[in-house]
């Protein structure tokens, strides 16, 4: 298994190092254009640190986006313990359980972005999926101990549908609070937040459930959405990089080959005739 691992990051390595660029040769839109622009190589990580911090919007997300990455990470970590405590012998079905939520989430993932890219409606999309990753975490809390292990296929793999779906959207939703900032601060940010977070939720269920039971360990995961959810409905949607692409019209390099030349001989004095005199 490790070999296969280590054979298919090797892949990837190679891919990045042979294929990949660092940026486009022209720009992909207008924000994207005057982000390069405003862009200074003397520009100081610390100093942009600080500004995002200062922006109350993406600070909101930043702890929406650890409480919901955090959740999902803590559930992923500790659902064999919980199925096996509920299912006991069913090793392998709760393996099973698991790539269900991967495979559920890559779906939900796909989905959420295709439908942003469309919609354009960050605050509203973000916010529904949210509520829909509570909804189905509060529904899984309630199956798990039913006895029917097909039900709690299906409720982790909704929950997987939704939880991993967000987290896509943060990180675009992330990047229109913060334009012009560079992409890599935000989204690592979003990243630290998830990972401390996810200790924490880990840690803090993984005692719950060893001294109260899976559902109060679940209940206290639901708890934490839920206010995830509450602190989302107060992000305002400041989407400064889609005002970018608004403010001014995207040219494509040959069109603007084009307004070269026309404005070049525009300034060549035209001749006025006769009957205009």
């Amino acid at each position: 298994m490790f070999y296969l691992i280590g054979g298919v990051a090797t892949l990837l390595f190679i891919l990045v190092m042979i294929v990949f660029k660092e940026k486009p040769k022209y720009p992909p839109s207008r924000a994207q254009s005057l982000s390069y622009a405003l862009s200074s190589p003397d520009a100081s990580y610390l100093s942009s640190i600080v500004r995002l911090f200062k922006n109350l919007n993406f600070v909101l997300l930043v702890i929406t986006y650890g409480l919901n990455a955090g959740a999902f990470y803590a559930l992923s970590t500790l659902l064999n313990r919980m199925v096996i405590l509920h299912y006991p012998g069913e090793e392998v079905n709760a393996g099973r359980i698991g790539l269900t939520i991967i495979l559920a989430g890559m779906l939900g993932a796909m989905i959420s972005g295709i439908w942003l890219d469309k919609s354009k409606t960050y605050k509203e999309t973000t916010l529904v999926v949210y509520i829909m990753a509570l909804v189905g975490m509060v529904v899984y809390t309630l199956t798990l101990n039913l006895g029917h292990l097909w039900v709690v296929f299906i409720t982790a793999g909704t929950l997987g549908f939704f939880m991993t779906g967000y987290l896509p959207l943060g990180f675009e939703f992330a990047v229109e609070l913060t334009y012009p900032e560079s992409e890599g601060i935000s989204s690592g940010l979003l990243n630290v937040s998830a990972q401390v977070f996810g200790i924490i939720f880990t840690i803090s269920q993984g005692q719950i459930i060893d001294n109260y039971g899976t559902i109060p360990g679940n209940i206290f995961l639901c708890v934490f959405l839920m206010l995830g959810v509450a602190l989302t409905a107060f992000i305002r949607a400041d989407l400064r990089r889609q005002k970018a692409n608004k403010e001014t019209p995207e040219i494509k390099p040959q069109e603007e080959e084009e307004e070269e030349e026309e404005s070049n001989t525009s300034k060549v004095p035209a001749t006025v005739s006769e009957e205009r005199l």
